[in-house]
């Protein structure tokens, strides 16, 4: 089993940033896919962003330039740093991670972009 829990999101104004973090507990050797999704009022979770090493990352069209994903293999934690925040970027953000086959979800953690 693996435990995810995520912090770091909130209320932030147009333009503003945001890092969100995940850490990863549990019993598992290695983590093979660490990402973010999100998921705003009505419409269907996407994914905004994944990564498998440093040089393997993948974005969405929608926050390409403006989100880095990174992560930290020796704290199982995964990092979402958003830039240049916009309204529509408004939705819960999801930790994702992939060990062996099975994808694991945390709780979700609310991102509001208002002025």
């Amino acid at each position: 089993q693996v435990q995810l829990v995520e912090s770091g999101g909130g209320l932030v104004q147009p333009g503003g940033s945001l890092r969100l973090s995940c850490v990863a507990s549990g019993s598992f050797f290695s983590i093979r896919v660490m990402g973010w999704y999100r998921q705003a009022p009505g419409k269907q979770r996407e994914l905004v962003a994944s990564i498998i090493s440093s040089s393997s990352t993948n974005y969405a069209d929608s926050v390409k330039g403006r989100f880095t994903i990174s992560r930290d293999n020796a704290k199982n934690t995964v990092y979402l740093q958003m830039n240049s925040l916009k309204p529509e970027d408004t939705a819960v953000y999801y930790c994702n991670v992939l060990v062996g086959t099975r994808a694991y979800w945390g709780q979700g953690t609310q991102v509001t972009v208002s002025s």
